[in-house]
């Protein structure tokens, strides 16, 4: 994957600071660090009626891509079967990062088993039966982070279709 491209996000009633102003725009590998570091993300779905719904879930992040199993008759995976469309952010309030996608089931027998390993190797036990229990790859279309310094470090990275 193309590395994003990097700007502010517009979020003019927090005082962010322009794109040659402040801290500067974060790294794309800033980010990708403390995606790839986290133990617990969560995820944000919307269900058929338009009802959020969010959910604390492990996952993996490789490949500039996000991945998470979940329980194939749980609501995040009926809401993911009707509407793609989703937010994963890591569990850090303070240096957030909030990546905005479009979800799939992984079903590829050949790129299952390299990511059931990197699971198990990540929390130490194995994921349920991918059968029952889908894994899901989220690709990111956006994805914003910032610091302690916030709002001088806001970032929103655009990643090309």
């Amino acid at each position: 994957m193309t590395e994003p491209r990097a700007d502010r996000p517009n979020m003019p009633e927090y005082g962010i600071a322009g794109p040659d102003e402040g801290d500067g725009l974060l790294s794309w590998s800033w980010a990708r660090d403390r995606l790839a570091a986290a133990h617990d993300y969560w995820v944000a779905t919307v269900s058929r009626d338009g009802a959020p719904h969010a959910m604390p879930v492990w996952g993996l992040w490789r490949d500039d891509c996000f991945f998470f199993s979940t329980g194939g008759r749980s609501r995040k995976a009926r809401n993911l079967s009707a509407d793609a469309r989703c937010v994963v952010h890591i569990e850090n309030g303070p240096d957030p990062v909030v990546v905005e996608g479009s979800a799939a089931r992984v079903t590829d027998p050949t790129e299952l088993r390299p990511l059931l390993d990197a699971f198990e190797a990540k929390y130490t036990e194995p994921v349920p039966d991918p059968d029952n229990n889908p894994l899901f790859r989220v690709r990111p279309h956006r994805a914003f982070g910032w610091t302690k310094a916030f709002p001088d470090s806001a970032t929103r990275w655009s990643f090309d279709a």
